[in-house]
């Protein structure tokens, strides 16, 4: 039973990606799923989420027109479509999934959440 993130590389500025946050050994379905980023010497921050529930979504101001998050429940996975990336968006990329809205919006301490996955990077440089 595990979350797990992936998609992550090396793009140049201007470029895209997309991230892929899949639960094994669970449903997704009725869970709160949140992505976040840590930049080398910040905080962890949380960027964007989708209530599986019902559907809706949540991002970050600075991100709203850059990012997409999504979700396909058949492949029991959430994605992070993220276009015109810049260097400032380079960081490690997680994912969490937890029953509690608040948790994923509000933030909390990574073993707090239910399902927590391991990173991937995202780099962009040219």
């Amino acid at each position: 039973v595990q979350l797990q993130a992936s998609g992550g590389g090396l793009v140049q500025p201007g470029g895209s990606l997309r991230l892929s946050c899949e639960g094994s050994g669970f449903s997704l379905d009725n869970y709160v799923v949140g992505w976040f980023r840590q930049a080398p010497g910040k905080e962890r921050e949380g960027i964007a989420s989708i209530d599986n529930r019902d559907g809706r979504t949540y991002y970050v101001d600075v991100l709203k027109g850059r990012f997409t998050i999504s979700r396909d429940n058949a492949k029991n996975t959430v994605y992070l479509q993220m276009n015109s990336l810049r260097s400032e968006d380079t960081a490690v990329y997680h994912c969490a999934a937890d029953k509690n809205l608040r948790k994923i919006r509000l933030g909390a301490k990574i073993y707090e959440y239910d399902f927590y996955g391991q990173g991937t990077q995202v780099t962009v440089s040219s």
